[in-house]
Formats: structure tokens, C-alpha cells, sequence
């Protein structure tokens, strides 16, 4: 199973997502976010993931926590959706998958995330990692 064979295929060369995660009463909440596509280096049973990048108290890492169910898609910087949606599981990473995560960021977005982490030394806030992947149902074989 590749990434194009995934679903995310169709993210590869995408700038934004569009990250709909859901409030306790079940209100789908969509922000367009940055991303990055996992390394799969020609691994047929790697599993398709996306990283994201968030602040440990903002709501989406709120709503994650609460419900990992989701749905993406592709959207423009302001959050217009421009590709269809697919349904995922999100879960906040850490350590080396973070680290691998926040580097992929990093390197997609050259210069402005490296713009944005410098800027960020003065913030308070922590940041975190988000792993995305497909729900069990959507996999193709």
C-alpha cells in the first residue's frame, strides 16, 4: 500500500488541510492547518500517516484528546475546502515520531516554519504533534 493508493495521495502537493475534528455534542469544527506526509521510503507496509502541528492547549488538541474521529481535506490558507473529504483517526504523538513529525513540517514549509519557531522562543505555549491516519475501513490492499 502506497501513499497514492491511500487516499493521501491526492495531498501530496497540497499547501493547507482542512482539519475538522468534533465538539463533545458532536459540532464538526474545521481549521485549515499545515501538514506533512509520513516517509514511507517504498515500504508497502508502512502505514499512510499525516503529521500536524498544533499548541498542547488549543481546541483542536482539546477535541482530539476527547474524540480522535476526524475528517480532512485539502483547503486553501483560509479554509476553502478544494478537494474531498476523507475520514481519519487523529492522535497527538510524541517523542521520536513527534521529532520525525515536526521535522517534515519543518522542511515542507521552509522558510516560514523556521520563521515561526523563532518567533515562537517568546511564546508560552507548548507545541504538539498530531498523527492522522485512515480509518481501518478505508485501507486498500
Amino acid at each position: 500500500m502506497n501513499v497514492a493508493q491511500t487516499g493521501f495521495g491526492a495531498l501530496r502537493f497540497k499547501r493547507y488541510l482542512s482539519l475538522e475534528t468534533y465538539r463533545r455534542n458532536g459540532e464538526g469544527v474545521r481549521t485549515p492547518v499545515w501538514f506533512a506526509l509520513a516517509p514511507t521510503r517504498g515500504d508497502s507496509a508502512a502505514e499512510p500517516k499525516i503529521y500536524v502541528y498544533t499548541t498542547a492547549d488549543s481546541g483542536k488538541a482539546k477535541r482530539i484528546r476527547n474524540n480522535g474521529t476526524a475528517r480532512i481535506a485539502s483547503c486553501s490558507a483560509f479554509g476553502r475546502i478544494t478537494g474531498r473529504w476523507i475520514d481519519v483517526r487523529a492522535e497527538i504523538v510524541s517523542d521520536e515520531e513527534a521529532k520525525l513529525g515536526m521535522r517534515r513540517i519543518s522542511w515542507k514549509y521552509i522558510p516560514w516554519k523556521q520563521i515561526l519557531d523563532c518567533l515562537s522562543l517568546f511564546g508560552r505555549h507548548k507545541r504538539i504533534v498530531l498523527a492522522i491516519r485512515l480509518k481501518s475501513t478505508q485501507h486498500v490492499s
